[in-house]
C-alpha cells in the first residue's frame, strides 16, 4: 500500500486551460517550463514540485488522485476548491 506520495502539479483557474497545458505537455513540452508558465500555485517555480506527502496533508481530491495513480503517471485535469490540478506522480513509498 502506497504510505507517501512526491507529485509535482500545475494549477491553473479552469478545466480549459488545464487541457490546454496537458496537450503542451503531451507534445514534447517540458513538465517544468509549463508549470513556470502556467501554475498559479507557488510551488510553479520549483517545476510544480510539492515533495513527499502522506495522506490527510492535501485536499481530498487532488489526493485520491495522487494516491490512485502510478509512479510515472500523469493525472488530471482534477478539481479543487484551488482550481484545476494536472499531477505528475514522481514517485511513491
Amino acid at each position: 500500500m502506497v504510505k507517501e506520495v512526491h507529485a509535482a502539479h500545475i494549477l491553473v483557474k479552469t478545466k480549459d486551460v488545464a487541457d490546454k497545458v496537458l496537450v503542451e505537455f503531451k507534445s514534447g513540452k517540458s513538465w517544468d517550463e509549463l508549470a513556470k508558465k502556467n501554475s498559479t500555485c507557488p510551488s510553479a517555480k520549483k517545476g510544480g514540485d510539492l515533495g513527499w506527502f502522506k495522506r490527510g496533508m492535501m485536499v481530498k481530491e487532488f489526493e485520491d488522485a495522487a494516491f490512485n495513480a502510478k509512479k510515472g503517471d500523469i493525472v488530471g485535469p482534477v478539481k479543487t476548491q484551488f482550481g484545476w490540478h494536472l499531477i505528475k506522480v514522481i514517485d511513491q513509498k
